[in-house]
Formats: C-alpha cells, sequence, structure tokens
C-alpha cells in the first residue's frame, strides 16, 4: 500500500511538471511579444485578486499564526513582485506614440516556481506535519503582494516614461 502511494505521488508530480513546462513553453512565447500597455488598466488584476483573498479571509479566518504568516507573506510577495516587475521591458513606441511592453522570461519564471512550491507544499505540508491552511493563507497573501506590487512598480516606470517623453 505504501508502495502504491509513493508512486501515485511521483506521478502526480511527473504531471505536474509536464503541465509546468507546457504552460511555461505557450505562454513564454507570447510574452516575448510586444503589445501595449494599458495603465489605466493595470489596477484590475490586483484588485480581482485582493477580492478572492479577502473572500478566502472571510470564509476560513486565519489564526493568529495564519494572519503573521499572511502578513509576511504579503512583505515578501512586494519584494518578489517589484522585482518582477522590473523584469518587464517597457518602452514608448516612437512611430505611435504608445506604451509598449515586453514580458520577461524571468517574470513568469517566478511565478511557476512559486505555483510549484504552492502545490507541493499543500500536496505534502501534512505529511510534513505543517498546518496547511496558514501554508494558504500565507500564500495567497504572498500572490497578492507579487501582483500589486509588479503592477505598480509598472505603472510608476510608465507614468515617468510618459512624462519624460516629447510631446
Amino acid at each position: 500500500m505504501q508502495v502504491h502511494q509513493v508512486q501515485a505521488s511521483w506521478q502526480q508530480y511527473a504531471i505536474m511538471a509536464v503541465v509546468f513546462v507546457i504552460v511555461f513553453a505557450i505562454r513564454g512565447r507570447s510574452l516575448m511579444r510586444v503589445r501595449p500597455l494599458k495603465i489605466e488598466q493595470l489596477w484590475i488584476v490586483p484588485a480581482v485578486y485582493a477580492l478572492v483573498v479577502a473572500y478566502l479571509f472571510v470564509r476560513f479566518p486565519p489564526s493568529a499564526l495564519g494572519w503573521a504568516v499572511s502578513a509576511l507573506g504579503l512583505v515578501i510577495g512586494g519584494a518578489i513582485g517589484w522585482q518582477r516587475g522590473k523584469t518587464m521591458r517597457i518602452h514608448i513606441d516612437p512611430a505611435t506614440g504608445l506604451l509598449m511592453q515586453k514580458g520577461s522570461i524571468w517574470a513568469l519564471a517566478i511565478i511557476v516556481v512559486l505555483i510549484a512550491v504552492k502545490t507541493v507544499a499543500q500536496a505534502e505540508g501534512s505529511a510534513l506535519h505543517f498546518d496547511v491552511s496558514v501554508l494558504v493563507d500565507g500564500l495567497a497573501a504572498l500572490s497578492l503582494g507579487i501582483f500589486a506590487v509588479q503592477r505598480l512598480e509598472m505603472y510608476l516606470r510608465a507614468k515617468r516614461l510618459l512624462e519624460g517623453a516629447p510631446a
């Protein structure tokens, strides 16, 4: 019975790794395209995710340790988000005068690694005697920090570019 569980666990990780590689390849190709940056829409993803995290915290209130881990996750997520935002290339198209962005493969890699860590931690957390709910709360806050601060960094940089651009 135990051998069967170990084999099933290994197979789950292998399938997850294959899915990550496929998503990484597909998303990586689209990241390398230059596309318009609409700074007036940068707030949408963090706002939606903040609602999801708020719902999670209201529906399943964290313990005192959960709040502490969530606060730490938010701070760490903010630091990661700032770095992730800096990897996004932003410029003004000289022909159109529009803000343009080009993603970075490193920005995607950060998210893929965090998803992998979250998945493994959730799957193996109880076996290692972790409180999985505290872990989920912390990772939700970490993700919120990443999404919000990444877009804040991009917004600030884009505004500076627009202010310095000739009319």
